[in-house]
């Protein structure tokens, strides 16, 4: 299925489930759903990735080279996301230890707290959807934007700019 996506729809993809995706994430912050330290970092992908695909699909008629790079640092970018959100979900099911700032008493346990931020810890999830923390679901979605991506990589290099 993946390798018939031609590039033109593969990066119209990738924009707007990105953008669905990070819209989502802050809907459920609007909610009551509060973000983590690695929660909000995670978030960095989509901030990039957005903005890079709007450029990609630009580029498709009029410079396959340039769209080409562009496919490979969007499976780049999606790949690392999915990497950070497997790391995320693994601090969540306490499979290894988060950061010392957001995870057990979330740095309360020496010395005077910062009291102007809410402590959100990073090893308890907010909210599970079928199993999966939204760190989880980030993995699984940053996976499929990857696999996207390098089909409108491979649909770029064999076809004509005329998609």
């Amino acid at each position: 299925m993946l390798s018939e996506l031609k590039p033109r729809a593969a990066v119209l993809f990738i924009l707007v489930a990105a953008s669905a995706t990070i819209v989502g994430a802050w809907l459920f912050e609007y909610f009551g759903y509060a973000p983590c330290e690695l929660c909000l970092k995670q978030r960095w992908a989509y901030y990039a990735a957005v903005p890079l695909a709007a450029v990609v699909a630009l580029l498709l008629p009029t410079n396959s080279r340039l769209a080409q790079m562009g496919f490979l640092l969007l499976a780049a970018i999606w790949l690392g996301s999915m990497s950070f959100g497997i790391y995320h979900a693994g601090v969540e099911w306490k499979f290894w230890p988060g950061p010392s700032s957001c995870s057990d008493l979330g740095g309360l346990s020496g010395g005077l707290p910062d009291l102007s931020r809410a402590v959100v810890l990073c090893d308890t999830p907010a909210i599970r959807i079928l199993g999966l923390s939204l760190a989880g679901w980030n993995a699984l979605i940053s996976l499929l934007l990857a696999s996207v991506a390098l089909a409108g990589f491979r649909g770029q290099g064999s076809s004509s700019v005329s998609q």
